[in-house]
């Protein structure tokens, strides 16, 4: 698909590339932030998305907590294509506590899905996100 604007449809400041959308963005980048709050975790983020992802998922988290944040990172960076795509299409407003929103519950899914014995409901599970990915 051609675009008319190679800006980023988000900030429209810079150019949009994967690295700029998903993780540099002012609109994005603070998503991120926020999710290391969680786990209480600090650090700079690569520039480049499968650095991104290789420090994401790297550490010291062992079992569930590792899987849980792997997911988290592709459950975040989906639902930013698919909130990019609505502000692109849908003429929508991205507004990242819909985006933080939506992601929470896309991963809430996907571990009632996965995990055996995944039994909390949304509303408790979500309200505790430290906890839940700590256990």
């Amino acid at each position: 698909m051609e675009l008319n604007d190679p800006r980023c449809p988000l900030c429209n400041t810079s150019e949009e590339n994967a690295a700029h959308l998903f993780f540099n963005c002012n609109k994005t980048l603070p998503l991120w932030w926020e999710s290391l709050q969680w786990v209480n975790t600090r650090g700079v983020f690569p520039q480049n998305p499968k650095d991104h992802f290789l420090q994401h998922v790297s550490g010291s988290a062992v079992g569930t907590k590792a899987i849980r944040w792997k997911c988290w990172w592709v459950a975040l960076t989906w639902t930013i294509w698919k909130h990019r795509n609505g502000v692109i299409f849908a003429n929508q407003t991205f507004e990242g506590s819909k985006v933080m929103e939506d992601a929470i519950f896309l991963l809430w899914t996907w571990l009632k899905v996965m995990e055996k014995g995944f039994t909390l409901h949304f509303n408790h599970w979500s309200s505790h996100l430290t906890v839940a990915f700590c256990n």
